[in-house]
Formats: C-alpha cells, structure tokens, sequence
C-alpha cells in the first residue's frame, strides 16, 4: 500500500535516488489559501535546517515543492493535488556495491524477497527521503485542522518522540477495530525505523497500579479540563476525550554505519563492505516534523473538513 487515509487521502511516489520523490492529496476542501511558505519551513525543519550536521546525512537537497494540479491562484479547487520534490543532489554510483549484497537491518533482503526485483540505491522506496511527501500533505493538513482549532507540538525524550495534539474534540474515532489510538499507531509506525508506539501520560502510565491509572474527573467548568489527570492519552476505548491527545512514537537508530557491515550476498555467503553512500548517523532532529505529519494526516481523516 502506498497510500493513508480515506476521507483525506495521500497516495506517494518516488525512491530515494530516482529523479522526484511527490504525492497526490485527494479530500482537500475547495477555496481553501494554502501557506506554501510554512509548507517550505516544515520541510527545513526536515532537513535539520541548513546547516549541515555531523551526525545528519551530508547529502543537501533543496526539497522545493512543484505544485502540478489542485490549485489555481492560491486557492485549493478541490480536486486531487499533485506535487513532487525533484532529487537534485544524488549519488545513485554510490550504492553500486549494494547491488548485489543484503545490508545488516535494511530493507535490502525484504525487498528482494517480495518482489524478486530492487532499487539498491540508498534504500529505494524504503529510504527516508520518501518521507519529504509526507511533511509535505502534513503541512497541508494541519493548515487545515489550525482552523478548527487543532494543533500539533512534539518533543524528543532520548530515542523517542512524544507528540501532543491539543483542540481535538470529544468524540473522533470508533470503538473496537477503528480506534483513534490504533490509526495513529498505524500511521507513526509506518515511519521508517519506528519501533514502538504508546499512548498515556507519562509514557510508562499503563504501569500504574488500578487505583491510580483511573483519571480523576474534575468539576464542571474548572479550567476547561475534563480530568485532573491524562494517563489516558486522551483517549479512552478509542475515542478522544477532549483531553490533549499524547502519544510516544520511540525509533531506532540508522542502522549504516561507516565503519564497515557484514553483509549477505544471494548465494548465503557474507562480505564486509565500508559503506559508500550519505547516511544519517543519526535522525532523531529530523523526525518530530514527520510523527506530527502523520498525526495531522491521521486526524485530518477522521475529522471533517471545510
């Protein structure tokens, strides 16, 4: 499946060294003004801003948005939007040594396995870079929720991300199967190199004992919170409580490393390459901007829009 959501949809495309990774949003409401410059400062933010990092990959793509349908004169019309993000800044002879060889806690085998047939350059389809289209409907949605009131803030917490979503009313998501807290753990875990995902306040709450976990409810009126506590998360059998909605996403780190892997050819045997291709170290910085997008886009379908 490459595409999330029902009411609002994103379908996305491209590889990692292919020459455009894009998406296509459909469910948009017509007439709406879209903010391309907060889109652009969502991508930065993607990009751990303009100054290249140690621990970030070197590689320095512009990630300036083409807008192909789905707009005229600023104004959403309604109907699909099309985008894509050209890739200006690649390598693809740098992963020439992947061709024939399975790295360490890649995609690589997987790939392989299922469709008999890979993109071996940096990843392919199941690099981070296919994330760039994720930010980018991200922004859109959550332009779209900011007028209902919803917003999205998230902090980093050693190697996880908790996201809070405040404004989101009482009442989104359906019990049993279509859970709020199952379609954001479906959505955060789609991100590459996502491990766990929970849902409460603290991020250890469900290890209360019964007589603390409950959250106490407060007064009627009392400072418009609903309870004294939110070891729920906001969400209780499924659905939001009113209460701010938070959620931990927890990552591993990037699994290449420059000091050599021991990799698995087709025929069994093993070969230890020294990576040539740019990787990220480490991307903890760049991935609050993207467990909020997939938060906004969860939302985004579930809520209605106009």
């Amino acid at each position: 499946m490459n595409s999330i959501g029902n009411t609002f949809r994103l379908t996305t495309f491209g590889e990692s060294h292919g020459p455009a990774v894009g998406g296509i949003i459909d469910g948009c409401p017509a007439g709406k003004v879209l903010d391309f410059a907060f889109i652009q400062q969502e991508l930065l933010r993607r990009r751990d801003g303009d100054t290249p990092s140690t621990l970030t990959t070197t590689r320095r793509e512009t990630d300036q948005v083409e807008w192909l349908s789905g707009l005229f004169e600023g104004r959403t019309l309604g109907t699909p939007i099309a985008f894509l993000v050209r890739n200006q800044d690649c390598r693809p002879a740098d992963y020439d040594q992947l061709r024939d060889c399975f790295r360490p806690g890649h995609a690589d085998y997987t790939y392989q396995q299922k469709y008999g047939h890979r993109d071996h350059r940096g990843g392919g389809r199941a690099s981070g870079r296919e994330t760039v289209t994720r930010v980018i409907a991200g922004a859109i949605a959550k332009q779209l929720l900011r007028d209902q009131g919803i917003s999205f803030s998230s902090t980093i917490s050693g190697r996880q991300i908790t996201c809070t979503i405040q404004g989101l009313r009482a009442g989104v998501g359906d019990p049993v199967f279509d859970r709020l807290n199952a379609r954001l753990g479906f959505a955060e875990l789609s991100i590459p190199s996502a491990m766990a995902f929970s849902v409460g306040d603290p991020a250890d709450s469900y290890q209360l004992p019964p007589d603390q976990f409950p959250d106490a409810w407060q007064p009627q009126g009392h400072a418009n919170q609903l309870t004294h506590t939110n070891h729920c998360g906001g969400i209780q059998g499924g659905i939001s409580n009113g209460m701010p909605v938070v959620f931990h996403v927890g990552f591993h780190l990037p699994v290449t490393q420059p000091d050599g892997m021991v990799c698995r050819r087709p025929d069994g045997s093993l070969v230890t390459i020294m990576p040539h291709g740019r990787h990220d170290r480490d991307h903890l910085t760049r991935l609050p901007v993207i467990v909020e997008a997939m938060a906004a886009l969860t939302v985004a379908d579930l809520t209605t829009l106009t």
